[in-house]
């Protein structure tokens, strides 16, 4: 259902009710349908405001001035008689869900050894000890955030996979914590996320852009003078992800404390690198001229909200058309714009699976770990396109890491 006719339905229920008051002079007071509170709506203005915060974070017409226009017989009672429309629903394809996760872990390694197979390790000079290759490094670590298990407990099944030989042979656990917190194997690990995505190219037009934080075990402590006494808040490693809106599949990913909008130009390049992106959604964090133009440039369409009292008559072409979109054909615009729902959707799914929180102490070790979270979130994705899309994936055509 589009977004305004929504509101107007429900707001026709608070007409119906009659659940507001009102104070005289253009002022009424809305009963709020969520908790105890009154919203103000105001008619002194040009046009009607509100207090809630749908009105503050849109500008424009929420469910409480839809009830006092129906009510004043401005608007008529739409259909339904205030009665939302049935939710819709999507059939889930039980049995190619139940193929794919009783069959995950034999497809999960044998797709995360393929991927490792295109990791170049350069020729080794001079005498010592041969160095372990780059690709059972990255396998070990990925299994290791995969199966949850600590170093000591996951030896045995890392043992296993090099007699099956998809390693050449078995990273000890000491040199596995040493691995993790290599600073040269984070580049490689975020070039492993985006071929880890590659083979949904085809699936793939539309992207939406957030970020997202996984707990750490460290912690700032400080002394608060105003309270007098000491306070601490836990720290936490900040992923900007880029996120396919059909598969759920992360087609680049930013460890980085940086500001939200100051990562979408990176991310939507970096993807671009392996898909041909057609719409970039994201929240009103990135609104910026130079984020909009940027997407524009890259032949796609953003759909980024307007912060409040933005104006669109200065600025490139592409902020100017996106903002009269933006502005007149709301409905329209917020149906694109829902997609960015995806991206929540993406961090839900890695968390749930792979946990909220990193285990390594260091700060280069807890961006690595997080990078493993997603390209073992990106693999499970491709076992389940094998079996609902009857997708075949291959890595590294005409490129190696």
């Amino acid at each position: 259902m589009a977004g305004n006719e929504a509101r107007k339905i429900r707001g026709a229920k608070i007409a119906k009710a009659q659940d507001f008051t009102e104070r005289g002079d253009g002022l009424w007071l809305v009963n709020s349908q969520s908790h105890g509170g009154k919203w103000l709506v105001d008619y002194t203005g040009e046009r009607p405001t509100c207090s809630c915060p749908d009105y503050e974070s849109r500008s424009a017409f929420c469910k409480h001035i839809f009830a006092i226009e129906i009510h004043e017989q401005r608007l008529t009672m739409p259909d339904h008689d205030g009665q939302p429309e049935k939710r819709k629903t999507y059939r889930q394809d039980w049995s190619a869900y139940n193929a794919a996760q009783v069959n995950e872990g034999e497809h999960f390694t044998q797709l995360l050894h393929g991927l490792c197979q295109g990791i170049v390790m350069p020729a080794q000079t001079g005498r010592g000890r041969p160095r372990t290759p780059k690709a059972d490094v990255v396998f070990s670590l990925v299994m290791k955030v995969y199966t949850g298990m600590s170093g000591r407990r996951a030896a045995s099944t890392l043992r296993s996979y090099a007699e099956q030989g998809l390693t050449s042979k078995v990273v000890s656990y000491n040199s596995l914590s040493d691995y993790m917190k290599d600073p040269s194997l984070t580049p490689l690990l975020r070039e492993l996320v985006r071929e880890s995505a590659s083979p949904l190219a085809s699936v793939e037009r539309d992207i939406a852009i957030d970020s997202t934080g996984f707990g750490t075990s460290s912690y700032d402590r400080w002394y608060d003078q105003k309270w007098g006494r000491n306070k601490k808040k836990r720290r936490f490693v900040k992923a900007h992800a880029a996120c396919g809106v059909n598969t759920h599949v992360c087609t680049d990913l930013i460890i980085s404390p940086a500001g939200d909008a100051t990562q979408l130009v990176p991310l939507l390049d970096g993807t671009r690198v392996r898909f041909t992106v057609e719409e970039v959604s994201a929240d009103k964090a990135y609104s910026s001229k130079a984020n909009l133009a940027a997407i524009d440039a890259a032949g796609a369409v953003p759909y980024i909200p307007f912060k409040e009292g933005t104006k669109g008559k200065k600025g490139p072409a592409a902020w100017k058309k996106i903002y009269y979109y933006f502005r007149f054909k709301e409905d329209a615009f917020m149906e694109h714009y829902h997609k960015r729902s995806n991206v929540e959707t993406l961090f839900s799914m890695v968390k749930g699976k792979f946990g909220g929180s990193v285990l390594s102490k260091s700060g280069v070790g807890q961006t690595n770990e997080v990078y493993c979270k997603f390209l073992c979130h990106n693999i499970v994705v491709l076992v389940s396109a094998i079996y609902e899309l009857g997708l075949e994936p291959e890595f590294w055509q005409g490129e190696v890491a």
